[in-house]
């Protein structure tokens, strides 16, 4: 596949994702005020403002809080780490967004992640064994594949993933205390047959969420490399690294399970089902960086 069309192809496909994501919630929540009240509307507003709320409230402190979570410690200048500093401030520039804030991992596991809202206030962080077991080239390619994913905004959009998860499991706690513990209400003419499908929708909702979430993770992976590679001009030094990372048998110690699907490549090395996984295979990733 060309290039630049690969990248409009998952630019696509990640839209079709978050909304089926947002139509998943309203869905959730009408249809638990159906089953309730037999009004659809009241719910899905309802839905809607819980995500609403909660959304901003994670996003508020999403940057500073992974940052804590992964252990990253902030390189303040470039006296401390020249190469990885100057190698964001290029790519930052080649980008056109201000340069991110630059942190280090100290962990010999080799990996790296993105995070932060808007471009403005960006930060890139990779771990000491990147440094220490990639070439430059390598090294780069990994920096422009992040510096993409804060161009392309994926960091905020995998926030709001991870808390629209969040606030499905949310309704559907306050789903199963409703159908087992409270009184429904106008709904005499409610076939049983809409409340049984209303129960098991409740019931599968944070699976479902999970795998629309992870859908949406694992794209926005391939976007990113396509996206990087474009950006540096180098596919076939960013499939080196992800062999070289992916081959490494050891997970990234500090790194939590609430933000694995931040980083580059699965720093929790856990062997999953693709269903469940946070990242495609890497087999496939690199097939297409080769294919560039």
């Amino acid at each position: 596949m060309i290039l630049y069309q690969q990248i409009e192809s998952n630019k696509r496909k990640s839209i079709f994702i978050v909304l089926a994501f947002v139509s998943f919630i309203l869905l959730l929540g009408g249809l638990l005020s159906y089953a309730q009240t037999g009004d659809w509307l009241s719910g899905a507003i309802t839905a809607a403002v819980i995500a609403v709320i909660y959304v901003a409230f994670v996003l508020f402190q999403s940057t500073r809080m992974l940052m804590r979570l992964n252990g990253a410690q902030r390189i303040e200048s470039r006296d401390h780490h020249p190469f990885l500093w100057h190698t964001v401030e290029g790519l930052a520039l080649a980008a056109r967004i201000p340069m991110p804030q630059v942190y280090i991992i100290s962990d010999p596991s080799p990996n790296a992640f993105a995070a932060g809202l808007k471009p403005e206030s960006a930060t890139v962080a990779v771990t000491s064994g990147l440094l220490d077991r990639l070439n430059r080239e390598e090294v780069e390619a990994v920096v422009a594949h992040e510096i993409a994913h804060i161009r392309n905004y994926d960091v905020r959009l995998a926030t709001i993933a991870i808390a629209l998860v969040a606030v499905v499991a949310i309704i559907s706690d306050f789903g199963m205390r409703m159908f087992f513990f409270g009184k429904r209400r106008n709904n005499n003419n409610l076939h049983p047959a809409i409340l049984v499908i209303a129960l098991i929708f409740v019931i599968l909702s944070p699976l479902v969420a999970t795998f629309i979430q992870l859908a949406l993770s694992r794209n926005r992976e391939f976007l990113a490399d396509s996206d990087g590679a474009a950006l540096n001009r180098n596919p076939e030094a960013l499939a080196r690294a992800l062999e070289k990372i992916s081959t490494h048998p050891e997970p990234v110690e500090s790194a939590k399970a609430s933000s694995a699907a931040l980083y580059i490549a699965d720093p929790l090395k856990k062997k999953v089902s693709r269903l469940f996984a946070t990242h495609p295979p890497v087999e496939e990733r690199v097939a297409r960086l080769r294919k560039m």
